[in-house]
């Protein structure tokens, strides 16, 4: 078990690890393909988004909204169709009702009693700005790809973090669903790392690209991290 003491401030992933995006971009994209009567199980459908999505993140940056874009537009190359412009925009536009896992705001809040809190999201402000509300409390930071221009697991958006929350490495835990996007490159800066082993269609891995990482701590929920921190 960690020893949470150490810590004062706790930066998380967003997507996937404090919303429910699976439950955004499944129904998303599967309403696309259905329309082109290219149907496919949840699993080889996270599977691509996640090669897709990284595809799409490499440099030279391009913002969040033109990823998501892009994404829908391989499914089109892949599967054989070519989707509308109304289709490549849904996904983007879907982000403001993608939700919170049920534990997350109450897990927030407890945690923020202890720990300063910031967010590290592959976003770009205005679609975080969409979901901020949703979660409950004041973030101290919140860092986007946007601002770092790269996408993680870039160390430039992780390093733009720790220039900001005036806390040194050994002093942060980052949280994430991500081995890819978080466990990893975290680990690398020196930071601890929880990985949160959300439930999917793709157990273990879910709409990310796949990757090996030895986190310090795995939960399967925000409010077992709550309840193990707090508990201390």
């Amino acid at each position: 078990m960690l020893d949470f003491s150490r810590f004062e401030i706790l930066t998380f992933d967003c997507y996937g690890t404090l919303i429910n995006w699976e439950a955004g971009i499944l129904p998303a994209l599967h309403g696309i393909l259905t329309a082109h009567a290219k149907p496919i199980d949840d699993a080889a459908l996270l599977q691509l988004y996640g090669d897709f999505e990284q595809r799409s993140e490499q440099p030279p940056f391009r913002p969040y909204r033109e990823v998501l874009a892009s994404v829908v537009r391989q499914f089109g190359s892949q599967l054989g169709f070519t989707p509308t412009a109304e289709e490549i925009r849904s996904l983007p536009d879907s982000f403001p009702t993608w939700k919170p896992w049920p534990d997350t705001v109450a897990a927030l809040q407890q945690l923020k009693t202890r720990f300063r809190l910031a967010i590290l999201s592959n976003v770009d402000d205005d679609l975080f700005a969409g979901t901020r509300p949703q979660l409950g409390v004041a973030f101290d930071e919140v860092i986007t790809a946007q601002q770092a221009q790269a996408y993680k697991p870039s160390l430039k958006l992780f390093e733009l973090a720790l220039s900001r929350i005036h806390a040194s490495a050994h002093r942060v835990l980052h949280v994430g669903q991500s081995i890819y996007h978080d466990v990893v490159p975290a680990q690398s800066l020196g930071l601890a790392t929880v990985w949160v082993n959300r439930p999917s269609a793709r157990p273990g891995v879910g709409a990310v690209k796949s990757a090996k990482a030895t986190p310090d701590l795995t939960v399967t929920s925000l409010a077992e991290l709550a309840a193990a921190a707090i508990q201390e």
